[in-house]
C-alpha cells in the first residue's frame, strides 16, 4: 500500500499568466512565490507552492501529493507498476521545478494525473495576505470521475485513502484524520473539479462573498454549510472557468479515524448544503 500524507500542490495550465497572477492575488489572496516566462507559484501556508499556474492549455492539470516514507518512491513506482496503471518516474529537471526532491507520476481510471513527490520544499517566509483573507492554507481538490465506485477503489485499495461520506456516487477521501482531502464528482471525463483554501471564521467566507460580489464574481453556491463536514463554504468561478472554494471543513478533526464509520447521504441539495443554498454546479446537482 501507498501512503500518502497530505496534498500538496496543484498544477494548472493557462494561455495567460498575467492575468492568472492578477486574479490569484487579487482574488484569492495568495502570495506569489516565484514567476518565470512559464511558470507562477503562489503560496498560502507553510508549503513552498500550492499553486503553479503552468503556461499551457486549461485542460493540463495536475495534483500533488506528499508520500508518508520520504525513502519509498522506488517502492511506490513499483507497485503502481504492478497494477498497470500508466505511471513514470520525473527527471531532476521537472523535480526541480515542482521544487521537490524526487517524484513519479501516474493516470487514475479516469485519466486524471497525478503525481508523488518526496521531500518538497518548505515555504522558508510566512504567508502575508495582501489584504484581511482569513486563509489558513491550502485544503483540498475535487476530481472529475467517470466511474466514482471504481475510482474509489482504486484509491482504497492501493493507497492509504478512507471513505470520510458519500454524498450520492461521490465519495469524499481523506488521508489523514480532517473530513477529506480530495472527492470524486462524476462526469465525463477527467480533470479538477475545485481547489480549495481553508479559512478561520464563517465571518472570513462571508467578508470573500462580499468581496467577490462587489468585484462582479460569479458565485456558483454558497454562502451555505455542508451536511458532511459541518463546514461552512463558498464556491466561485474562477480562471479560465475552474471552480474555487474558502470553506471551514478542515476543522471538522476525526478523532478516531479508525472506528469511524462513513456516512451514506441522498443526492439531494439539502445534502450539499443544510441551510438552503442551492448549487449552481452540474457535479452537485441530483439528476
Amino acid at each position: 500500500m501507498i501512503e500518502l500524507r497530505d496534498v500538496q500542490y496543484v498544477r494548472i495550465g493557462t494561455k495567460d499568466l498575467n492575468k492568472a497572477e492578477a486574479f490569484a492575488i487579487d482574488t484569492l489572496g495568495l502570495n506569489v512565490v516565484g514567476r518565470t516566462p512559464d511558470r507562477l507559484y503562489l503560496r498560502s501556508d507553510y508549503r513552498h507552492h500550492c499553486i503553479c499556474y503552468v503556461r499551457g492549455e486549461p485542460t493540463d492539470q495536475v495534483v500533488g501529493f506528499e508520500l508518508k516514507n520520504w525513502r519509498g518512491l522506488d517502492k511506490a513506482l513499483d507497485a503502481l507498476k504492478a497494477i498497470g496503471v500508466e505511471c513514470g518516474r520525473g527527471t531532476p529537471e521537472e523535480a526541480k521545478d515542482r521544487f521537490v526532491h524526487a517524484f513519479i507520476w501516474f493516470k487514475d481510471p479516469t485519466g486524471n494525473r497525478f503525481e508523488i513527490v518526496v521531500r518538497p520544499y518548505e515555504a522558508n517566509r510566512p504567508y502575508v495576505p495582501p489584504r484581511q483573507t482569513g486563509i489558513t492554507g491550502f485544503g483540498h481538490v475535487g476530481m472529475n470521475t467517470t466511474d466514482p465506485e471504481r475510482d474509489q477503489n482504486f484509491w482504497l485499495d492501493n493507497f492509504n485513502a478512507q471513505v470520510s461520506d458519500w454524498i450520492g456516487p461521490a465519495p469524499l477521501l481523506r488521508i489523514k484524520n480532517v473530513h477529506h482531502q480530495m472527492a470524486l464528482f462524476p462526469t465525463r471525463g477527467p480533470g479538477i473539479q475545485h481547489v480549495n483554501h481553508q479559512v478561520g471564521t464563517i465571518d472570513d467566507l462571508l467578508r470573500y462573498f462580499f468581496y467577490l460580489t462587489n468585484k462582479g464574481i460569479r458565485i456558483v453556491f454558497g454562502p451555505g454549510r455542508h451536511a458532511t463536514s459541518g463546514g461552512y463554504f463558498l464556491y466561485f468561478e474562477g480562471l479560465d472557468g475552474l471552480t474555487y472554494e474558502f470553506s471551514t471543513s478542515d476543522r471538522n478533526i476525526i478523532e478516531d479515524p479508525e472506528n469511524y464509520r462513513p456516512r451514506q447521504f441522498a443526492l439531494e441539495d439539502e445534502s450539499f448544503c443544510v441551510i438552503g443554498a442551492k448549487p449552481d454546479i452540474k457535479e452537485f446537482k441530483a439528476a
